[in-house]
């Protein structure tokens, strides 16, 4: 593998962290929240956590969808120019 190749994987790898990240920390936030309300009022369902889950991890994508396609067309401007 040439070091070409290594740089376009290792860009695309921190472009997929970058992107991923403010999306994954949502979740992960009210998953936390929502796990602590449930061992505090000791309600034990399951699926409860899932909802809350997805609708910050959409309204977080809804909000930052500008963001996050200027950073995408920022990776392919680069990935076509530098390699």
């Amino acid at each position: 593998m040439t070091a070409e190749g290594i740089d376009a994987i290792r860009l695309a790898l921190m472009y997929t962290l970058l992107l991923s990240a403010p999306i994954l920390g949502a979740g992960l936030l009210v998953g936390l929240l929502v796990s602590l309300i449930q061992a505090v009022t000791q309600i034990q369902e399951q699926t409860l956590s899932f909802v809350p889950k997805i609708v910050a991890m959409l309204l977080v994508s809804i909000v930052l969808f500008s963001w996050l396609m200027a950073k995408l067309a920022d990776f392919a401007v680069e990935m076509f120019t530098a390699f």
